[in-house]
């Protein structure tokens, strides 16, 4: 059978051993063992980075597996090899893109794992760190690390320059690759249990894997006529996540299933959009995302971020989700789905991340939704504002209490989202096993300012 090569890239901390067993496989069907091209990298230094291990790979890919740069290719991932060959298809070299045919992700960590901010601690680096006697003796990786953290703002960038740019990486053409994403249902059994947290395979949450995403900016920067909440269309460029049962982060690599091979190699056959459909079709049947929703497990990430006009981080804030559910009074109920496990990126804290199951939020039965901000400076000199908050054409956007700040320089928002619930393709805010980008930008103003005079005062000559 004619072949183009195969890219095997392993996870954090792991080795290109690891797909010993997917190697096997695919020579069963007839691939070519000389076609499969499986790396080894280095992910244990603390001076490196997934940048650095994506440019790595862009070498090695002519000099050691002989892929020319004029060649095409298919990838097979795992973990955070996924953030691997993210980072080279945006890298410096447009042409890559072209070249990648077929991305097929194992249990990818397409938008980081809740275990990474532990692996830097003294029992990660025990149990994951590079045992080698050297200079480099329980090191654990500290900046992939930092890279694989939820939240992180390497995520961050990098989603913007392969899914929300312009030009999107994955496309629905020849000149993009074709994304095919799998992830099993189960967590880990034995003493690795102690790692597990819902809504994961034990080390990359469910709704972390795929590609889909989209990003809702808040900019309260704008005019009170203009619209200050912006909600970008779902970037579907990847088929959803396939749910293969009873398979955990390692397995899914030593003990793959004949209907996960038999879907893999599937998809190194889509050539066109037919294709692709036909495939996702097929995929349908063997997924099991359907009992993940029935059981009550459908969770969704929203990744926030904070800064001022001048696109300066703001660190110093909390955000609530509540409905008033009709009430006339106006009573207020917080969603507590939204507080379950939200974590701050340990490196910038104006990025957070927050797990949600949506089984807890659809037994709310919204008939509203707002989202509640308390931003401060930390000082009565310095202020946040939405601009124009409390009057103007739209009041999607309002100051509690009409203040603009208290004396420690907080201010407490309110943005109403109601329009966003559920009403069609493309409108709902909520969508299990995706991530959402949800950036607010504020206004940062120092005194003077309503007629006050702290910061700064003009003197007589």
């Amino acid at each position: 059978m004619k072949q183009r090569p195969i890219v095997l890239v392993h996870g954090y901390s792991d080795k290109g051993e690891s797909f010993k067993r997917w190697c096997s496989e695919l020579n069963k069907v007839g691939y070519d063992m000389t076609e499969l091209n499986v790396c080894s990298y280095e992910s244990l230094t603390n001076e490196v980075t997934i940048k650095d291990v994506g440019e790595a790979f862009d070498r090695a890919l002519k000099l050691q597996a002989h892929i020319q740069p004029d060649k095409a290719f298919d990838a097979i991932v795992h973990s955070t090899g996924m953030l691997v060959v993210r980072a080279w298809l945006t890298g410096r070299d447009r042409s890559r893109i072209s070249r990648l045919k077929h991305l097929v992700a194992l249990a990818p960590a397409t938008f980081g794992s809740p275990l990474a901010h532990k692996g830097r601690s003294t029992l990660g680096s025990i149990f994951k760190g590079n045992r080698a006697v050297g200079p480099d003796f329980l090191e654990a990786g500290d900046l992939i690390l930092d890279g694989l953290e939820l939240a992180s703002r390497f995520q961050w960038e990098l989603t913007h320059q392969d899914v929300l740019n312009a030009t999107p990486v994955y496309g629905d053409g020849p000149d993009t690759p074709w994304v095919f994403t799998f992830c099993g249902t189960e967590a880990y059994s034995g003493l690795r249990r102690l790692v597990n947290a819902p809504g994961t395979d034990g080390t990359v949450r469910w709704a972390g894997c795929s590609l889909s995403c989209r990003k809702v900016d808040l900019d309260l920067t704008r005019p009170s006529t203009e619209r200050r909440v912006l909600f970008d269309s779902w970037k579907h460029v990847a088929a959803p996540t396939v749910f293969v049962k009873g398979l955990t982060h390692a397995t899914i690599m030593s003990d793959p299933p004949p209907e996960l091979v038999q879907l893999v190699t599937a998809a190194f056959e889509v050539n066109s959009n037919d294709d692709y459909t036909a495939w996702q079709t097929r995929a349908a049947t063997v997924s099991h995302e359907h009992d993940l929703v029935t059981s009550g497990r459908a969770y969704q990430q929203f990744v926030v971020r904070a800064v001022d006009e001048r696109g300066d981080p703001v660190s110093d804030y909390h955000v609530e989700v509540f409905t008033r559910g009709g009430d006339p009074n106006g009573r207020q109920k917080i969603i507590e789905a939204f507080d379950d496990d939200p974590h701050p990126y340990a490196a910038d804290k104006s990025l957070r991340c927050f797990h949600v199951n949506l089984a807890n939020v659809v037994r709310e039965e919204l008939k509203d939704l707002w989202l509640r901000v308390i931003v401060s400076s930390g000082s009565k000199l310095v202020a946040y504002q939405g601009y124009g908050t409390n009057a103007g054409a739209r009041p999607e956007v309002r100051e509690v209490g009409g203040e603009s700040s208290d004396d420690e320089g907080s201010t407490e928002l309110e943005i109403d989202l109601t329009e966003h619930l559920p009403q069609g393709p493309g409108t709902d805010f909520f969508a299990p096993f995706t991530t959402t980008l949800v950036q607010i930008r504020f206004n940062r103003e120092p005194f003077p300012f309503e007629g006050a005079t702290k910061l700064l005062r003009w003197l007589p000559a």
